[in-house]
């Protein structure tokens, strides 16, 4: 009997049916059970960017070369608000593992309490946008595009960090299959508002690389309704008290902060890192910027998948954890690894064999010589993405096995200190001497290789098996 059915049961009954061994705590079906929609709901996200690029593709080259920069400088001001509205999935998972359908509750507000406030503050950057990118040293009519871009982008930090909380309800009850269908919702809604806007469809007219960013955000803002709406549907059923706990516990508030604060730090430093090495690849010129945009958008195709898979064992480790059963968590991050780790070796093979087949969606530009200049480029830069791609899946699986215990701070420092000692540093030096963009891309895979060893020793080493992000169950006499 699956989730659904089991919701549809009476009280004495679900008890009883959730007693059945279908998906045994530990095992390989619990975790894929839990983890496969968090997957294509990370898959329809990266989805979404590869359409929107593919359309961009079409727009010209300096376009494709401005659509990257853009991304991230947008994920860059998000992330840190993102990281700290985020690990409420660790609270709430907690939570959850210790029955406590009032602290749900009370976490989830907390989480959209700064999520809500932080989109709201970030709005005014569009004043500065042209400042921003007029300083990154890019040729000025990619600056213009990108300023462009980033200003109709920027409202997508409202929905987008609020969606970030309103998930947590599901997948800490493993009811992910309902975040996948919102968001394959989403991303079908994307692409078939991309060409319209971007283009014009009939007597509306095209807006150009505008058009992308408005179909994203309007996508964001239809899933946070239809969150909002099932999540109240949900919690009516099931008894979570959301109206009896909407307002601020100043406690929780802060301990959400506390350790999610460093969890949002390092996806800030983490994102700033990678924005930079975007950045100055493009003094490198435009070619070899719309190259490496179109690399990493490739890698995303495998990458960002991988994110649903992290989120899935961060949410049973702190299920576990929550229930004091460590050695269950460390059985299932294993297997998470191990899936992972082959899942990312068939797409670095993907990478080296079929290079022509994958990119051939993005070379149908109206500047057909650049993009077959491009095309060389490319295929070179995908084979240092296969070589880092298996290190990609160790970090992202022992990093987030550690969070979700909420060894948050090791992994702050170590993140960091890797991206920008390793990254961002060599890069800044290598194309301030004169370098190639494949001396930079080298410098970036010895990053990943490294950042992914690190985090798997940090696990093995066991530190994250006696931590916890919430306070003990009170006594009563």
């Amino acid at each position: 009997m699956d989730v659904d059915q089991i919701e549809t049961l009476s009280a004495p009954e679900r008890v009883v049916a959730r007693t059945l061994p279908e998906n045994p705590p530990g095992s390989l079906r619990e975790l894929l059970h839990l983890a496969f929609p968090l997957v294509i709901s990370a898959g329809s996200l990266s989805l979404m960017n590869v359409i929107d690029r593919i359309f961009i593709a079409r727009l010209s080259v300096d376009a494709l070369a401005a659509s990257m920069p853009t991304t991230m400088l947008n994920w860059t001001i998000i992330s840190l608000p993102f990281g700290i509205a985020g690990y409420t999935n660790a609270f709430v998972s907690q939570y959850e593992g210790g029955g406590r359908k009032e602290r749900v509750a009370a976490a989830i507000w907390q989480g959209l309490f700064i999520a809500g406030l932080a989109g709201l503050l970030l709005q005014p950057l569009v004043f500065f946008s042209r400042q921003i990118f007029g300083s990154m040293g890019h040729a000025p009519h990619v600056a213009e595009l990108e300023a462009e871009y980033f200003n109709m982008l920027c409202p997508v930090a409202i929905p987008t960090l609020l969606n970030c909380v309103l998930v947590c309800f599901f997948t800490a009850r493993k009811r992910t299959s309902i975040v996948m269908w919102v968001n394959l919702f989403m991303a079908c809604l994307n692409a078939c508002l991309d060409p319209i806007l971007i283009f014009g469809w009939k007597a509306l007219p095209g807006i150009g690389i505008g058009g992308a960013a408005i179909a994203t955000v309007t996508s964001e803002f239809v899933g946070t309704v239809l969150f909002s709406v099932l999540l109240i549907r949900e919690a009516r059923s099931n008894g979570y008290p959301f109206g009896a706990t909407c307002r601020l516990d100043w406690e929780l508030f802060k301990r959400n902060v506390r350790y999610g604060f460093p969890n949002g730090i390092q996806m800030l430093l983490d994102v700033a890192a990678f924005t930079l090495f975007v950045a100055l690849i493009g003094q490198l010129g435009t070619l070899d910027q719309a190259a490496t945009n179109l690399a990493f958008t490739l890698n995303s195709v495998a990458f960002i998948p991988m994110m649903g898979m992290g989120t899935a064992v961060m949410t049973l480790v702190g299920l576990r954890v929550g229930e004091g059963q460590p050695a269950l968590a460390s059985s299932t991050v294993w297997k998470a690894f191990a899936l992972s780790g082959g899942y990312m070796l068939l797409f670095a093979a993907v990478y080296l064999s079929v290079p022509e087949i994958i990119l051939s969606p993005f070379m149908h530009g109206d500047e057909k010589a650049q993009f077959e200049a491009m095309s060389p480029i490319v295929i070179t830069l995908l084979k240092f993405v296969a070589m880092y791609t298996f290190f990609d899946a160790m970090a992202i699986v022992f990093g987030s096995a550690i969070r979700g215990a909420g060894d948050t701070f090791f992994s702050l420092l170590y993140s960091v200190g890797t991206g920008w000692l390793l990254m961002v540093a060599p890069t800044f030096w290598i194309i301030h001497r004169g370098g190639t963009l494949y001396q930079c891309w080298a410098a970036i895979t010895a990053a990943v290789i490294v950042m992914g060893l690190g985090f798997l020793l940090r696990f093995i080493c066991g530190r994250w098996k006696t931590m916890r992000v919430i306070e003990p169950v009170p006594i009563v006499d």
